[in-house]
């Protein structure tokens, strides 16, 4: 609009320029105002044409508003010629990145701070809706204010020792209920990060005493675990050795056993064999008397008996004399 306003100042400029001339009698004065009365349309010209020229920016979608009155045709990045009454506002459709410090409370009322960051963008199709209905200004107007609603309601649903070990479930859920949230008004939401979860220093101490006294007593668990499986590993042993001896014994005992029973098996054998041996023998010397003497003669030694009984019991001879 400055350029149009320029534009036709000096147009009228020229205007005057050349009335002047025209009612000039010295010729002087009129080549003077005739060189004025040019340059002066020139400048309208160029005032003009840079009216008419819009450049919008790469990343960047041009909305034209018709004094006020936003149109429904948008501008491309590059130079557009637009009508010099018309305003051509250059929206932003880059991804852009906003940190916000946020104050929040837990559902056991412990304050929390953190840094929320968010990716965004706007739709591009729909920028001059966005310019319509909320401005260039609709970070500050819708974004963050729905930033502050979702990251709230989420941490609310938590106690503070639970939202120390959940950052990736209360980044998905305060994503999720943001991106809704934006859809409404033509604005994507890229992604989100939380950064820098912090409580107060009553509450870090606190933590902190609790997580040592876990830990001992988990410390004081294990060493007991310890001692008890080492007992039952001791008595294990012994059974198992008690066991051992048992074992060793009987089968110590059982083999005693089987050799006693092996040996009178064998002596009842060897008593069996010599008794049929005899009687075999006596059925043979009553059958043969002969053998008698022949038994005889091969067990003789050689010598003679010292003595000799008659057949008369009472008469005993000595040999020797």
């Amino acid at each position: 609009m400055a350029a149009l306003f320029f534009a036709v100042l000096f147009l009228i400029v020229g205007i005057v320029f050349t009335v002047i001339k025209k009612n000039m009698s010295a010729e002087g004065g009129k080549a003077a105002f005739s060189a004025f009365s040019i340059i002066a349309f020139v400048l309208a010209v160029g005032c003009c044409i840079g009216a008419c020229v819009k450049v919008v920016p790469t990343g960047h979608t041009g909305v034209v508003t018709t004094f006020g009155r936003v149109e429904d045709v948008t501008y491309e990045a590059g130079i557009n010629f637009v009508a010099p009454w018309k305003k051509v506002i250059n929206m932003d459709n880059r991804t852009q990145k906003s940190s916000l410090s946020l104050n929040c409370f837990s559902s056991d009322i412990q304050e929390v701070t953190l840094t929320y960051t968010v990716n965004y963008q706007i739709d591009k199709a729909n920028a001059q809706m966005i310019y319509k209905t909320i401005g260039v200004d609709y970070f500050e107007k819708v974004v963050q204010p729905k930033i502050l609603e979702a990251v709230k309601g989420v941490f609310a649903l938590y106690n503070a020792e639970t939202l120390i070990a959940s950052r990736g479930t209360l980044s998905s859920q305060i994503e999720e209920i943001l991106s809704k949230s934006l859809e409404q008004y033509n604005v994507q939401l890229v992604s989100t990060s939380i950064e820098d979860i912090d409580f107060t220093d009553s509450f870090t101490d606190a933590v902190e005493a609790k997580q040592v006294a876990e830990q001992n007593k988990l410390r004081a668990q294990t060493e007991q675990e310890q001692a008890i499986i080492e007992a039952k590993a001791n008595a294990e042993k012994v059974t198992i050795a008690a066991d051992a001896d048992a074992k060793a014994q009987i089968i110590a005992a059982q083999a005693d056993a089987e050799v006693a029973k092996i040996g009178a098996d064998a002596a009842e054998y060897q008593g069996q064999k010599d008794a049929a041996i005899m009687s075999n023998l006596g059925a043979m010397l009553q059958k043969y008397p002969e053998l008698v003497d022949y038994y005889y003669v091969t067990n003789w030694n050689g010598e003679l008996p010292e003595t000799y009984m008659g057949e008369n019991a009472h008469t005993i001879m000595e040999l020797t004399k």
